[in-house]
């Protein structure tokens, strides 16, 4: 092979060396800002807590999915409860709303097992019900798990959108954070910290094009956005487990697409290292 040969081999093994870590680079552009601090873990990992991560419904898990697998991987203890069934999502076509519930129930189970989380409770309410239930008495309901439970933190979604608008989200995000701020440093109120989950500026304005519920559901008024993240959580190395905790749920697989386009598209090696952070806001 002549020299000119041998250089054009040079340069297409260059390029397929590098191309992957041109994606990867190019896609953490487009949906992570470089601002926000990014942490390797949600708390210390000593001394160990007790966390209680309170979420509407089966799959909101999916949300958080990393920074738990990075607490029970540093020995926390992790108790994650599931105000709903699910019953509504009918993103399967399920023939009844009773079968939809049981589906989901088992999947959340599924997901549990895979998070490794030390408890699940699975409560009843009407999926959709939450403004119905009421702002008062889904605070009541929120503050006696955390007296059953004593947790020293609280996971949640935001109390201004809950992510992406749906309303059993806000309210149940609003409900934690109204609990926390009245009874934090009471006697007997165990909670230090809350975190909700949030996105940063660059994810909501991909979402924005690609997700069908943030297209209906996100607040036209950015001054009605999301809370600005305090920081990231590094969860690259839990990205296997967090797809499968996303897998768990079958009857969900058509809307979870949107949390993760194209993932079953692109090389989970590649994958992991664009979608490798979870977004939070430190209630204070």
């Amino acid at each position: 092979m002549n020299k000119v040969g041998i250089g054009v081999l040079l340069l297409f093994l260059t390029c397929l060396l590098f191309s992957p870590l041109i994606l990867i680079g190019w896609g953490s552009r487009i949906l992570h800002d470089d601002e926000v601090p990014q942490l390797d873990e949600l708390i210390p990992s000593l001394p160990k807590q007790r966390v209680l991560a309170i979420f509407p419904h089966p799959d909101d898990e999916v949300t958080v999915a990393g920074s738990v697998l990075g607490l029970k991987a540093a020995g926390h203890q992790v108790t994650l409860v599931c105000l709903t069934r699910g019953e509504k999502g009918n993103a399967a076509n399920i023939s009844s709303e009773k079968e939809l519930a049981r589906l989901r129930t088992l999947e959340m189970q599924h997901s549990a097992a895979i998070l490794g989380v030390d408890s699940l409770i699975q409560l009843d309410y009407a999926d959709g019900g939450m403004d119905e239930l009421g702002l008062d008495s889904l605070k009541k309901v929120v503050l006696a798990l955390i007296q059953d439970q004593s947790p020293d933190l609280l996971l949640s979604y935001d109390s201004k959108v809950g992510l992406y608008g749906h309303s059993d989200h806000r309210l149940t995000g609003e409900a934690v954070e109204q609990v926390f701020l009245k009874h934090r440093g009471a006697l007997g109120f165990v909670p230090k910290q809350l975190f909700q989950v949030t996105l940063s500026k660059k994810q909501i304005a991909v979402a924005l094009k690609l997700s069908a519920g943030f297209k209906e559901n996100y607040p036209k008024d950015p001054e009605k956005g999301l809370p600005l993240p305090d920081f990231s959580i590094r969860t690259q190395p839990y990205f296997s487990s967090t797809l499968q905790v996303m897998q768990a749920h079958q009857t969900q697989k058509k809307v979870l697409q949107d949390l993760m386009p194209y993932h079953d598209k692109v090389p989970q090696w590649i994958y992991s290292r664009v979608f490798d952070r979870e977004y939070f806001r430190e209630v204070r």
